[in-house]
């Protein structure tokens, strides 16, 4: 399968990036999409040229290393899938692929397709620990947690971080990984200790990392790579109204 293949390159943070075009004439319906760039860079080392860098570990959809804009879309085409289990399949013979990195002030371009996605992580961090008695093991009834609470839980764990949300999004806005995060926790007893300090906390630290405003268009669930729903936030909403008001009646008394 012969491909055109236009990437971004960009040696550094401070440099101006550029769309290059590539040919490769050796790829196969049978690659992985990161297989397919693996086999593109061969060809460039061979040739004594810079590879392209990007991001992987896992290959299995479970990191969120991968993300990439390919033609447009957060991980290209699909649906609840990353750039790891996209399959050339996808792609026919003589296609023009371009290929970038996220767009957005919060996630820096590192070199080529690899940004700088810490400012999760300070999202992450700015939503605290839970507290929970560790003292003993407790009985498997101790914490009663309806079932439907329990899925609705273990589905915005699902979230890997990867920033197809912001990547999707017109205003750059994180609030579906942050209500995926806060969401996690605040429907669950465990998490119930620290839930209005952490959904304020974690909104202010989103804000302040120069994130947009969310205006409810639904693109972050449609290109989200585990199917994250909307409703999260507006879970995330509640909590973070609840915590505006404790503070509200606790600098009032």
């Amino acid at each position: 399968m012969k491909l055109t293949l236009k990437i971004w390159r960009q040696k550094t943070p401070k440099e101006q990036g550029k769309l290059e075009s590539y040919q490769l004439d050796n790829a196969s319906q049978d690659m992985t999409f990161l297989e397919m760039l693996d086999a593109l860079n061969e060809n460039l080392i061979m040739e004594g040229n810079d590879p392209v860098a990007f991001e992987h570990d896992c290959r299995e959809g479970i990191c969120g290393c991968c993300a990439m804009m390919i033609n447009g879309r957060p991980h290209g085409p699909g649906f609840e899938t990353t750039t790891c289990q996209l399959n050339m399949k996808a792609f026919k013979n003589g296609d023009t692929i371009t290929i970038e990195p996220w767009r957005t002030k919060a996630f820096p371009v590192i070199k080529d397709l690899v940004v700088d996605r810490s400012a999760f992580e300070k999202i992450m961090e700015a939503g605290g620990f839970v507290d929970v008695d560790v003292s003993a093991v407790p009985d498997a009834n101790a914490y009663p947690v309806s079932k439907k609470d329990a899925e609705e839980s273990f589905d915005a764990a699902q979230c890997i971080g990867c920033g197809a949300c912001v990547a999707a999004c017109k205003n750059s806005s994180a609030m579906l990984f942050v209500a995926a995060k806060v969401s996690q926790y605040a429907l669950l007893p465990q998490g119930k200790v620290e839930s209005l300090k952490r959904a304020w906390n974690m909104v202010a630290k989103m804000d302040e990392l120069g994130f947009g405003s969310c205006t409810n268009t639904g693109l972050c669930e449609a290109e989200c790579p585990k199917g994250i729903s909307l409703a999260h936030i507006s879970r995330l909403n509640r909590e973070f109204l609840k915590a505006g008001f404790t503070k509200l009646v606790a600098e009032k008394s």
